[in-house]
């Protein structure tokens, strides 16, 4: 039997990241499995339904690399299905239509909530005769749930878990006006496209029992099902959005890489051993539902952080100037020049080393990309004072008489300068430069930045800034 999984998103106008953890785990189970790995959007709520927020989900999963093996599915667009199936039910008996009004059903709740009992419908329709049905009201379709005993799922994540069948109510099937329930559609949609394992959030377990009783009435085989719990933030907390972005958009516009963010996804709730990088073709080699953890996992933002910063160094570097190509347009209005690129070419690899995020990577790449003036920020400003003028002044007098602009020469002339000028201490000389050069105080290594920028950019740049020293500007 080949092994199916899937992932049903409802159409948010987001993906939760708990959404994408679930549709990872979907993933990597049905591709360690060599089975298939299916989508179907959830799209009855008409009323939230839009195209775009479709699409959303739809992006994730390509950003995530998680290749779907199916036609996506439509579960709106099986509705007629699902009313075949509720009137099949009703006939075989194993369903009823129920007439109470929204007067009766409230009164009910309050009844319930006075006796301190849980608020469910009393059956009151389950063995009436519908020639007893009020003038006016349209039914509604409801299961005809067990009255005894007890209900047990053995879930590969939960272990065995046990219901008394007491507190499962004869839920709906069949709204009044035609519309199925989740709960029924579900089912349905899950038996027809041949859904063999559910992995999902421990949220979903309660619905597990009722929709057991759906396969039960129709005679359908059960899914194998694996209910994980949900992500925490670090104050043990359901995640939410002051413990971090929730959505997978935003970590892809935060400057995360795809491998790193599904890397930390599977961490979240899943191990092998002590095992902290897993690529995701080694994710495939070693998932397992054994492997699923069964407490609830917390989110942690610098683990991402670090994770993100390990596979930054290893991507390849024109991969890396691609990728942060949006990043200096829509921050800085920055495109990259033939110049610009072989600058970055030569540099890629210290500024890798450094950065967290593509964001980081974008914003210490631009001192190589941008023209002379330079714009000095805050941190550079603190570095271009009276006092580091005359250092200034020495470096430009030194570079301009060098013949080899190599950073091991270079590196030679700072010190000497430190030494005469700087109480032999290499940073009095380093900052000045460093803000010089990059309008910063934050960059890779200077000698080699110099070395990129070439001679004849660092004296422009070393010009610039003595000016700006002794411009108005500077107080």
């Amino acid at each position: 039997m080949t092994t199916i999984t899937r992932f049903p998103p409802s159409p948010t106008g987001f993906m939760h990241i708990g959404n994408a953890r679930t549709a990872l785990f979907n993933y990597l189970f049905a591709r360690a499995n060599k089975g298939q790995f299916v989508v179907r959007i959830e799209d009855t709520d008409r009323a939230r339904h839009s195209d775009e927020a479709v699409q959303v989900i739809f992006n994730a999963l390509e950003w995530m690399k998680l290749d779907y093996d199916n036609e996506p599915v439509s579960q709106y667009a099986n509705r007629q299905r699902h009313i075949d199936v509720a009137n099949e039910l009703l006939a075989a008996g194993k369903a009823y239509k129920c007439y109470c009004t929204p007067e009766e059903l409230e009164q009910m709740r309050e009844d319930a909530k006075k006796e301190g009992r849980p608020v469910a419908y009393d059956r009151r329709w389950r063995d009436r005769d519908e020639s007893e049905a009020p003038e006016g009201i349209e039914p509604v379709i409801r299961i005809k749930a067990p009255l005894d005993g007890s209900a047990v799922v053995d879930d590969e994540v939960q272990g065995q878990v046990t219901v008394d069948n007491k507190q499962l109510d004869d839920f709906i099937l069949l709204r009044s006006d035609g519309v199925p329930t989740y709960m029924l559609a579900v089912v349905v949609d899950d038996h027809d496209m041949g859904v063999t394992h559910v992995i999902r959030g421990d949220d979903h377990l309660n619905n597990t029992f009722r929709q057991n009783i759906i396969y039960d009435a129709l005679e359908w085989n059960k899914p194998v099902y694996a209910h994980c719990p949900l992500i925490h933030g670090t104050d043990g907390s359901k995640f939410s959005k002051r413990h971090g972005s929730v959505s997978v958009e935003d970590y892809k516009k935060e400057g995360y890489l795809p491998e790193a963010f599904c890397n930390y996804l599977l961490r979240l709730g899943w191990g092998h051993k002590d095992e902290e990088i897993i690529p995701m073709d080694k994710a495939i080699e070693l998932f397992s539902l054994k492997g699923i953890n069964k407490a609830a996992s917390k989110f942690d933002i610098k683990k991402l952080e670090n994770l993100n910063a390990h596979y930054i160094k290893e991507a390849d570097n024109h991969r890396l100037i691609d990728l942060i190509s949006p990043f200096l347009k829509d921050r800085h209005n920055i495109i990259i020049s033939e110049l610009g690129l072989q600058r970055l070419d030569a540099g890629m690899d210290a500024l890798k080393d450094r950065a967290k995020t593509l964001v980081q990577l974008a914003d210490e790449s631009k001192f190589y990309l941008v023209d002379t003036p330079l714009t000095f920020d805050e941190g550079a400003q603190k570095h271009l004072t009276p006092d580091s003028k005359a250092l200034l002044q020495s470096m430009l007098d030194t570079f301009k008489d060098m013949d080899g602009f190599v950073h091991d020469e270079i590196e030679h002339k700072c010190r000497n300068i430190a030494q005469l000028e700087a109480d032999g201490k290499l940073g009095k000389v380093m900052m000045p430069l460093r803000a010089a050069l990059t309008g910063t105080d934050k960059s890779p290594s200077l000698f080699e930045a110099a070395e990129i920028l070439g001679q004849e950019e660092t004296i422009k740049r070393l010009n610039h800034a003595i000016a700006y020293i002794g411009s108005n500007s500077v107080q």
